[in-house]
């Protein structure tokens, strides 16, 4: 048991190798689980450990073995459900390798991302997991890849970036949730975004730089051309990046002579707002507006109607990225792999023919 001056301050290595009357030094290769002992020697010093209360000094131990047992993950916004599950399948696949996790979050903004990573080096975490806010400036992810520490890429691909990098297929998402709102007979359809910057005004592709938006909007626009829809650009809505935001949006959406007679929502964050404002204003779902988002939140299937959605894989996509980032971490040394996973599109009750064209009329 602990004597008085031993509970007065942290125990100690040397502590612990009194106790079991070892070195320092053999104590502290049982403790830090490096080099051989004897299997009685180990048990010893376990048990010593065990009697006094020991707590690993973890800065002091990454700095003898140059390793801290953490992995560093930085997400866009932890608020919102795909992320939370995401982290989830890094923690469970973290902690059963033997690794703890130290999450930050993003806000999407560069320079509050730039800073996280900043942090989390200075913890001295073995790896990083970055969902990467945008794709010009990356000289951050760049110095830590050059360092030698490793880095995946969750979410969101960079291009020409060698690092492993798990994403899903956005672009054909985009496109089969588009082409179920315009073979409905849609041809008024909003795409709805958090994507921000000054203007807020969509002109072309080129402007947005995070890739998983880019790729969404390129193929919600490719198959509204496809289905004959004239200027559909002009039913990008770009700045939904808080709850005020998103209902103000789409006040405004729905205000408009020409109103979408479809949304599709780039995230359930979003799409729960909108849905609220299509209640307030004495809307019904589908009869009045049809909705479609990304992600299957718990909230989509509750809802009267129910929402139909586009399921991506979230706790698989941080489950699968943990376990690349964690064979890198054991030695494993083989060229970076871009892991595409699939998604799916659960109908529900939310879609259906625009008022104009029911019953024939047109």
């Amino acid at each position: 048991m602990k004597n008085a001056a031993q509970k007065s301050r942290s125990v100690t290595v040397s502590d612990v190798a009194r106790e079991a009357n070892v070195s320092k030094a053999t104590a502290a290769r049982v403790l830090g689980g490096y080099g051989a002992v004897s299997e009685k020697i180990r048990a010893d010093v376990l048990a010593a450990a065990k009697a006094l209360d020991y707590r690993p000094n973890e800065l002091a131990r990454s700095m003898t073995t140059g390793k801290s047992g953490i992995i560093g993950v930085v997400v866009g916004d932890i608020e919102n459900s795909f992320f939370s599950f995401a982290v989830r399948g890094i923690s469970d696949v973290a902690r059963a390798a033997g690794f703890n996790v130290i999450l930050a979050n993003s806000s999407e903004q560069i320079e509050v991302e730039k800073a996280a990573v900043r942090v989390l080096i200075g913890k001295r975490v073995d790896g990083l997991i970055v969902t990467p806010s945008e794709s010009r400036d990356v000289s951050h992810l760049r110095e830590i890849h050059r360092s030698g520490r490793p880095l995946a890429l969750l979410d969101r691909a960079l291009p020409d970036f060698d690092v492993d990098t798990v994403t899903v297929d956005d672009r054909d998402a985009a496109m089969r949730a588009t082409k179920i709102l315009s073979d409905a007979g849609h041809r008024n359809i909003a795409y709805v975004t958090a994507v921000d910057f000054a203007g807020r005004e969509y002109r072309e592709l080129k402007q947005i730089y995070t890739s998983s938006v880019r790729e969404r909007i390129e193929g919600f626009l490719a198959t509204c051309r496809a289905s004959g829809i004239e200027n559909p650009e002009k039913f990008v809505q770009l700045g939904a990046t808080n709850a005020q935001e998103t209902r103000t949006l789409t006040k405004n959406l729905l205000a408009r002579p020409d109103r979408p007679t479809a949304i599709l929502a780039s995230d359930s964050l979003i799409a729960i707002e909108i849905f609220k404002i299509i209640r307030e204003r004495g809307l019904r779902i589908p009869e009045d507006i049809s909705l479609i988002t990304f992600h299957d939140a718990d909230w989509t299937r509750v809802t009267s109607p129910p929402i139909t959605v586009i399921d991506q894989p979230a706790y698989t996509l941080g489950k699968t990225i943990a376990e690349l980032l964690i064979r890198r971490l054991k030695g494993e040394n083989h060229p970076p792999k871009r892991v595409v996973i699939g998604t799916s599109l659960i109908e529900r009750g939310s879609v259906g023919p625009p008022r104009a064209i029911k019953g024939g009329q047109k």
